[in-house]
């Protein structure tokens, strides 16, 4: 059975789209926390240090993230899925593109993950916030910490003018395709 067959009080047929954005938002959170772990393994060159212990606290809370959501959707009746097979199946982006590459490498693919996420979470926010505004507070906390990891790392990339330098990956094709 994939579906219960109650839901939120106050909620009827709507919960399923409530549901769908979370399912969405989940697989990206899913993807975010391995990639995450990912560029903590492969992470080299000067800095190093300082990133890759930035990036756990990072995986540990896009995690719990994920957790939340998944809860929320078995809530609404729905049932989550976290594998990676449906999470490889069913992300609309391209792999995060490195390997073992230097710091400021990773942190402007990161940026753009980061931005990515971000835009997909408000897109959701949107969706939601005329349904289920229970959801969609959930959506804006996890946005808010979203948004001071970007900073972190765009903290470690910013020049004196406040300008980022663009990362060697093709930025709109990842942007735009982690944000649906």
């Amino acid at each position: 059975m994939d579906e219960a067959s109650f839901t939120i009080p106050g909620l009827g047929d709507e919960a399923v789209t409530v549901r769908n954005e979370l399912q969405a938002r989940l697989t990206a959170l899913v993807d975010t926390a391995l990639m995450l772990k990912h560029v903590h393994w492969n992470v080299v060159g000067p800095a190093f240090i300082g990133v890759h212990e930035m990036i756990d606290p990072q995986v540990a809370s896009v995690q719990l993230m994920a957790d939340a959501l998944a809860e929320r959707i078995a809530a609404l009746g729905g049932s989550p899925n976290g594998l990676a097979g449906y999470t490889a199946e069913h992300r609309e982006w391209r792999d995060y593109p490195l390997g073992r590459d230097l710091v400021n490498e990773h942190l402007k693919a990161l940026d753009i993950a980061y931005s990515g996420l971000i835009g997909g979470h408000r897109s959701a926010m949107r969706v939601t916030g005329a349904i289920d505004p229970v959801t969609e507070d959930l959506l804006i906390g996890q946005t808010g910490a979203l948004e001071q990891f970007q900073w972190f790392v765009r903290a470690h990339l910013e020049t004196s003018d406040g300008s980022i330098p663009t990362a060697r990956i093709d930025r709109e094709a990842t942007t735009t395709a982690m944000s649906r």
